[in-house]
């Protein structure tokens, strides 16, 4: 009979038998542990299933992964996070404002924390300059605006550069050039949407904010929306839309608006989109006007004879380094678009952007 002690090699002891006094052999092994309980930030990824001939299961194998972060824990999460911000004073009505106005102001494609260096793409660019030219701007071309009874802040999208601190595309993992920490960067959009939604309160009886996301920007644009509608709980002039759809629609009596980011759609299909997601407005309006934005450049896709004219829109900001060895070539401005509800658009005000503080001037490179 073999000794338990030396085991042969390449051999383990998997278990023990021994006689009892009646007799008996009594084979012995580890007893089972615990019930197992997946934690609550893991979630069963896959599962591995051991059988008998007959089909009968003997084991199974679990392998946990992160649990991905639940859409509506967060903005449970963000509704709760914003307790403590001091909420906005209520602001009084601008006098004369036309009753039959309503002025949509696009805030698209602000990319906040881009940089970009005048050696490299002819101008220079980070936080700093982004916020004082973009605010400058957008001001500018509110006070210009026809006093309206509705203000329409639309956030179109890539509100910041990259949406953490990792600064790479979320798809491909490009890497992006951006200034600073990604905190600095939600700090100065959340300066921005409000600098810009006071300038629209100074100029419209009722101001809609509504904050579309972006490929930049897919998770920084709920904070920044939810941020809003906590700074503006007190004020009954301000309702932040926190719809969680890539569309915005809205009706102002004859007249029909969309918009959406366009990464995920051509600009060219959104007017069979808008017809038939939204045939009951279709019907009932005459002038229709989609706005999509992400491609930095200006452009209308469709005639009035085609029902829907689609428009793309300019950015405020410079290209970066890719975009510019690329040879990507667009114009720089902000806008304000003025609908009458009874006859369509009627005015513009519009801001070009000719270029940057260039403050870092160039230094001279000995030969």
């Amino acid at each position: 009979m073999l000794s338990l002690d030396p085991v042969m090699p390449g051999f383990a002891i998997k278990s023990v038998a021994s006689k009892t006094a009646g007799g008996h052999w009594v084979k012995q092994t580890k007893a089972a542990g615990e019930e197992y309980e997946t934690p609550p930030n893991m979630v069963i990824g896959k599962r591995s299933v051991l059988t008998d001939s007959a089909g009968r299961v003997m084991l199974t194998w679990n392998k946990e992964d992160k649990a991905a972060s639940n859409a509506l824990d967060t903005i449970e999460t963000l509704k709760h996070a914003f307790d403590d911000v001091v909420p906005a004073k209520p602001k009084p009505s601008p006098t004369a404002a036309a009753a039959d106005l309503l002025t949509l102001v696009p805030c698209n494609d602000w990319h906040l924390n881009l940089l970009a260096w005048e050696r490299e793409v002819g101008e220079n660019w980070d936080l700093r300059i982004a916020e004082e030219k973009i605010g400058g701007s957008i001001e500018d071309a509110i006070d210009r605006s026809p006093k309206s009874a509705v203000g329409v802040v639309l956030g179109g999208g890539d509100l910041v550069h990259a949406d953490n601190n990792e600064n790479r595309t979320a798809k491909s993992g490009n890497v992006l050039d951006a200034d600073g920490r990604h905190q600095k960067a939600l700090e100065t959009a959340c300066r921005l949407k409000v600098r810009t939604i006071d300038a629209a309160l100074r100029r419209n009886d009722d101001v809609i904010v509504r904050i579309l996301p972006g490929n930049h920007d897919e998770y920084t644009s709920v904070a920044v929306a939810y941020f809003l509608l906590a700074y503006y709980r007190n004020e009954p002039r301000v309702t932040v839309d926190v719809d969680a759809s890539l569309f915005w629609w809205y009706v102002w009596g004859r007249v029909m608006l969309g918009a959406t980011h366009g990464h995920t759609v051509k600009a060219g299909d959104m007017a069979q989109i808008m017809a038939h997601r939204r045939a009951e407005e279709w019907g009932s309006t005459k002038f229709r006007y989609v706005h999509v934005f992400h491609v930095h450049h200006k452009s209308k896709y469709v005639t009035e004879g085609g029902g829907v004219i689609t428009e793309t829109h300019q950015a405020p900001v410079p290209q970066d380094f890719w975009h510019y060895g690329a040879g990507f070539l667009s114009g720089r401005s902000v806008q304000t678009i003025s609908y009458h509800k009874d006859y369509g658009e009627v005015s513009r005000a519009r801001v070009a952007i000719l270029d940057a503080a260039n403050d870092n001037a160039m230094t001279a490179i000995a030969a």
